[in-house]
């Protein structure tokens, strides 16, 4: 991929996926951002925008809860499926 003739590299990605869901209103922001500046911001897509919103939490719950250090990787399967509950809604709304 090339944005405005640059090459901008990609990680590889391998079968291991992970999907989120996103209320109307937080999906059309995404868009806006990237219609935006997306492009001034290294975003070529949504996913690069989520992905990298996503790597910088992953750090900062290893700094706070593991010094830093990444956690050992959990295989697809091993979570809970399925939708939170109410009350795990309730504790996770934004602050």
């Amino acid at each position: 991929m090339r944005i405005r003739g640059v090459p901008v590299p990609r990680a590889k990605r391998d079968d291991s996926s992970i999907s989120a869901k996103f209320t109307r209103d937080d999906a059309e922001q995404i868009r806006a951002v990237l219609k935006a500046v997306g492009l001034m911001e290294g975003y070529a897509s949504a996913n690069d925008f989520v992905e990298a919103a996503v790597k910088r939490e992953l750090r900062r719950v290893q700094r706070k809860y593991n010094g830093g250090r990444k956690w050992s990787g959990v295989p697809s399967g091993q979570l809970r499926p399925g939708r939170r509950t109410r009350a795990e809604m309730a504790r996770h709304e934004d602050r």
